[in-house]
């Protein structure tokens, strides 16, 4: 796609800046494996001029600082980038799939939602000041107490290279709605796009220091960001490893933390269903967004009564998906992000192979594609629960299958996972999918469909898949301090001490 990268700097106090030490890391085109530009790369001394302008801007002036503006004005601010995000639409989702190896449909597709997202806590900005002084009932009339709801501080906000631009924002809206000031870290494997919100925020006139932007390697610039006594919280979206680390960091100032971290989540598909329908939720659920999805429903569970009939329909499905580079028309799969990762995922197959497991279909390169970290589409049966490729999150499009008779068994095989992000049922037997919901040891669930997502609703995980939830009202909470706020009404005195008068 012949479109040039930008040449970007880190963005600190409403400015592009060099980063101190003048380091910069390349971007490859993972459909290519060109290099096609390169990004800053900041390390603890940029940290420090982030920090220090955001703190600026959370309280720069008593009243006209953003922590204090009206929630109406912030809103506006978000919804100046929306319409910012929505006119760049083609230029945003090409500059993404160039860097991470996204369909350019899908890209597309995360643009609108971007877009949505910014627009919706605009909404909940401007409704934060009605809910400030909620009162708290008491059991005594001589007190009244009431809630504040206030900003938590500075925040630092680190983020994926699976949906480069919309994880970015799932953070940075909420945090800015509820009036906080941010530092956004994104994944070194793809961060144009989150550069580019940069320059959105730039043109729309977002004060200075609102929102700073550091692009860079994860010790050298999110672990200061994570652990400096100065940042308030930190949002975490990532793997578990390094959840664990960002933890540590922060763990140091005893800051709170949200963590949104890996998955390795059932589908559950009932003798009862519409074969065509479930094979494609099935497909869609594991191989969506090239597979690189923390949500992604790898673990099949199948009825025994249909599985044969059903993994025949599937493989079609499966085999009939285009993979290709990003920007062929049709094209419903494109490269893994980065050499790294495409070693992973092939290592994690060749594993399953040699423990026996039997691949129903994919499992290498598609042989029309010679170049680009490209995975066949893969399906693994035969597969045991101790095997490696059951119990770990693989984050490519790999999908394993197996067999269940009863759907209490069902049940236990899908909960018995370290994991506890997402769970899907199928089955036309609405009574039956609400039983297993409830059964469900997950934080998100799906019947008869695998991965919507709406901002509305809330996300989040149970076990290893992390805790808090961001998105919906909850999304803002997390942003936010309360703070309880009680007076004494009476003309009578306490009383509880002798008045030295009377002495």
């Amino acid at each position: 796609m012949a479109i040039p990268i930008p040449s970007r700097q880190l963005f600190i106090d409403g400015e592009w800046k060099l980063p101190v030490k003048g380091k910069r890391l390349p971007i490859i085109n993972p459909a290519t494996e060109e290099t096609i530009g390169d990004i800053p790369a900041a390390t603890s001394e940029d940290v420090e001029l982030a920090v220090d302008a955001a703190r600026r801007a959370l309280a720069w002036k008593k009243g006209k600082d953003w922590a204090t503006a009206p929630g109406a004005v912030r809103a506006k601010y978000l919804r100046a980038i929306a319409a910012k995000i929505k006119e760049n639409k083609s230029v945003l989702a090409t500059l993404e799939s160039l860097d991470s190896g996204k369909p350019m449909d899908e890209a597309a597709w995360d643009m609108d939602d971007v877009a949505s997202c910014f627009e919706y806590y605009a909404d909940l900005a401007e409704g934060l000041d009605a809910k400030q002084k909620a009162p708290v009932s008491l059991p005594m009339e001589t007190f009244k107490s009431y809630v504040l709801k206030e900003p938590i501080g500075v925040v630092g906000l680190i983020t994926p290279w699976n949906y480069p631009l919309l994880m970015a924002t799932w953070k940075v809206a909420p945090a800015l709605a509820a009036g906080c000031t941010a530092i956004l870290k994104p994944s070194e494997l793809a961060s144009v796009t989150c550069l580019e919100l940069a320059e959105v925020c730039r043109e729309v006139g977002l004060p200075p220091g609102v929102l700073n932007i550091l692009t860079g390697l994860g010790p050298e610039a999110g672990a200061p960001l994570a652990s400096h006594p100065f940042v308030d919280k930190v949002a975490f979206t990532g793997s578990n490893p390094t959840g664990s680390r960002v933890m540590a960091a922060a763990a140091k100032t005893v800051k709170p933390v949200t963590m949104e971290l890996g998955g390795k989540s059932p589908i559950l598909v009932f003798e009862d269903v519409d074969i065509d329908k479930a094979a494609e939720w099935v497909a869609f659920g594991c191989f969506w967004t090239n597979g690189q999805i923390c949500s992604a429903t790898s673990r099949l569970l199948l009825h025994e009564n249909i599985a044969a009939e059903f993994l025949d329909k599937l493989v079609k499905w499966t085999k009939n998906i285009k993979v290709s580079d990003p920007f062929e028309e049709g094209c419903r799969l494109g490269p893994i992000v980065s050499a790294g990762q495409y070693e992973k995922i092939l290592k994690f197959i060749s594993t399953a192979k040699s423990e026996g497991a039997n691949i129903l279909c994919g499992g290498n390169r598609p042989q029309h594609l010679k170049k680009g970290f490209f995975v066949e589409p893969t399906i693994i049966a035969d597969v045991s629960t101790s095997m490696q490729i059951w119990r770990e999150e693989v984050f490519g499009p790999v999908l394993c299958v197996k067999t269940f008779t009863t759907e209490d068994e069902a049940i236990e095989l899908a909960n018995d996972s370290d994991y506890g992000l997402a769970a899907a049922v199928i089955s036309k037997d609405l009574e039956r999918c609400e039983r297993v919901t409830k059964a469900f040891n997950a934080g998100i669930v799906w019947i008869n469909c695998s991965q919507p997502c709406f901002c509305q609703a809330p996300w989040g995980g149970n076990k290893r898949s992390g805790f808090g939830r961001e998105l919906g009202e909850w999304g803002l909470e997390n942003y936010l301090s309360v703070k309880q706020v009680t007076q004494y009404i009476s003309d009578e005195p306490w009383g509880w001490y002798a008045s030295p008068s009377k002495l």
